[in-house]
């Protein structure tokens, strides 16, 4: 491979795998997909590629759908609540306040209801600004029908996206106070900053001890909290998925990890991820990029 080709991709990855991962909820699926891209973009006659980043996102979506739609099969039979694989990523990603909105926990469940088509057609217009004429290259669908499939997904996500009021000050003051009433024990502060029909989500994936349901309401989630927190357990606050969020560390091994959802100064979804599988993509910080 020549070296512009190799350079072209090399450009535009941290693109790639940042539009695979929100496709497909999981830094290692969006791995494998980008070592296919890879291997397909090795193959092409570069020469006649006149817009490498349009070429590599179209195949990218490609390549995701086809993963996407051959795991529907394993996610319906995951262990308990299936949630998003996190990425630890750096600080910044929160100044792109959409970007950091698109691969938040709360909206990757939110596209997980979506269609794989209709997935991929909000993903690429609504994070990325693809223009409509490539989006429909990508799902082999004409512009008309591209522009009506935009339209249903932007409406199914509106309804089901939350509507948070709270500034990011707000969020990351809400996230300080949970960790630091998980931290001392404080009872009295957790159940101050945990909003009263709070709900819990725990990944386990069937390898580790996890609630197989969500668990709703400030009550029992802090006697499920009570119940699994080993008195060793340290919280450290790490950056997830655009977000603050905490790492459970128990005798000096990631034990998992957990972000949370803030709407109305306080937490009102909780989601930790237990899941050894999925923890892969929290060591090094991930660089997502639109």
């Amino acid at each position: 491979m020549s070296e512009p080709s190799t350079e072209a991709f090399v450009d535009h990855r941290n693109l790639l795998f940042t539009v695979a991962y929100e496709m497909l909820g999981s830094a290692a699926d969006a791995e494998d997909v980008l070592q296919e891209v890879w291997l397909r973009w090795s193959g092409v006659e570069h020469a006649e590629v006149r817009e490498p980043r349009a070429y590599l996102v179209r195949t990218t979506t490609r390549v995701a759908l086809n993963h996407l739609r051959a795991g529907a099969r394993r996610r319906e039979e995951y262990v308990g609540p299936w949630l998003p694989e996190p990425l630890l990523t750096t600080p910044d990603v929160a100044e792109d306040v959409q970007l950091a909105d698109s691969v938040s926990t709360a909206m990757l469940l939110v596209l997980e209801t979506l269609p794989p088509t209709e997935r991929a057609v909000f993903v690429l217009r609504e994070v990325f600004d693809v223009p409509y004429d490539e989006i429909a290259a990508a799902v082999d669908k004409s512009e008309a029908a591209v522009r009506q499939v935009a339209h249903r997904a932007r409406s199914h996500v509106h309804a089901r996206r939350p509507r948070t009021t709270a500034t990011v000050a707000e969020r990351d003051a809400v996230i300080a106070r949970f960790r630091l009433a998980t931290e001392t024990g404080d009872l009295q502060a957790l159940m101050d900053v945990l909003a009263p029909d709070v709900v819990l989500m725990t990944d386990g994936g069937g390898r580790v001890h996890a609630a197989l349901r969500p668990i709703l309401g400030r009550d029992k989630v802090l006697r499920f909290l009570a119940g699994v927190t080993p008195e060793a357990l340290e919280l450290v606050p790490v950056w997830l998925n655009g977000a603050p969020a905490v790492q459970f560390v128990i005798g000096g091994r990631r034990d998992g990890v957990g972000t949370m959802l803030v709407e109305h100064g306080v937490v009102t979804r909780l989601y930790l991820v237990r899941n050894p599988d999925k923890l892969g993509a929290v060591a090094e910080p991930v660089t997502l990029a639109r």
